[in-house]
């Protein structure tokens, strides 16, 4: 998976943190989180607050 996959992202955190409400969750966590997730191969540098957005929006949405 790259930054780009927000959907992907959304759906392995989602089984990975069950008992995490997406909408309390700070990007720094968030970051660190998709940075940990497996199967996850991007540079840590290539997100921003933007794909962040994105993909907590999209872990709002699996749920």
């Amino acid at each position: 998976m790259k930054w780009t996959d927000v959907t992907d992202i959304a759906i392995a955190l989602t089984e990975a943190h069950p008992e995490v409400d997406p909408r309390t969750i700070r990007f720094t966590d968030l970051h660190r989180w998709v940075m940990a997730l497996p199967g996850f191969a991007d540079e840590p540098g290539h997100s921003g607050e933007k794909i962040l957005e994105a993909i907590q929006a999209a872990w709002i949405d699996e749920l």
